[in-house]
């Protein structure tokens, strides 16, 4: 037996060892994004928890898109951040030049994250849209009048508000026939939560001009309204739109 080449062969599986390792060390580091759990990727973790649950480092990802063969979109993201001193102010003074030496940061991506932190800037510099405030039932019934006034079929309206009770957005829940249409209250709080509205007013048409509610009005109206109170959501109104007038379930007292 050759005494001589046994070191040899040791030294050359032991090689392999090392090499075999520092293989699955890379993989495992590398992990591309897209086969992570689908709360920890970033777009996911977005629309699944919200923005405010993302990191600025997460955020940045989502703008860069893609990683390199050996780095994610993550990684590319502590890199730039760290560049710029973890802050952002700081990354927003980077000139094109300056990002396109970070390594896996090409062209079209530092204009990519170049452009938003412009329009960050120019949101921070412009003044917040003054929203309507609805404080009687006359300025909801001329909202769902210009809505709906002098349509000849029924529709459900919803008018979400803000905290101050400010109008943020209208929205068309259903239209049906000429003597009622379909309204499912999961609809109406599954659209309040996704805009995080504080409060709510209801209105619908009679295009045959009876203002009078009828007995699914009624129903309808406390279904909704007690649902709200679960939420701690608040049903301010329900306004049904006539020809030339309306009738108020909050003026009657009957929220």
């Amino acid at each position: 037996m050759n005494l001589e080449i046994i070191p040899k062969r040791l030294s050359l599986f032991g090689g392999w060892r090392i090499k075999y390792k520092n293989d699955m060390d890379n993989y495992v580091n590398h992990i591309p994004i897209s086969k992570w759990a689908e709360d920890d990727r970033p777009r996911e973790k977005l629309e699944i928890k919200g923005r405010h649950a993302l990191s600025d480092t997460e955020l940045l990802a989502i703008l860069i898109n893609t990683g390199t063969r050996n780095e994610s979109a993550l990684d590319l993201s502590k890199n730039l951040l760290q560049k710029a001193g973890n802050n952002l102010i700081e990354l927003s003074k980077l000139c094109l030049s300056d990002m396109i030496k970070e390594k896996g940061i090409g062209k079209a991506k530092a204009l990519t994250i170049m452009a938003a932190l412009e329009l960050g800037r120019r949101r921070n510099e412009a003044g917040a849209v003054q929203l309507d405030k609805i404080t009687q039932s006359r300025q909801a019934y001329e909202i769902f009048r210009s809505l709906m006034g002098d349509h000849l079929y029924e529709q459900f309206w919803m008018l979400l508000m803000n905290r101050n009770n400010r109008l943020m957005r209208k929205i068309q829940i259903s239209e049906g026939g000429i003597s009622g249409t379909v309204v499912d209250p999961k609809k109406i709080f599954n659209i309040v939560l996704e805009f995080h509205a504080s409060s709510i007013i209801l209105g619908h048409n009679h295009p045959s001009g009876n203002l009078e509610p009828s007995e699914a009005d009624k129903k309808l109206t406390k279904k909704i309204r007690d649902a709200g109170l679960l939420l701690d959501i608040d049903v301010l109104d329900h306004i049904i739109v006539g020809d030339d007038s309306y009738y108020s379930f909050a003026d009657l007292g009957e929220m």
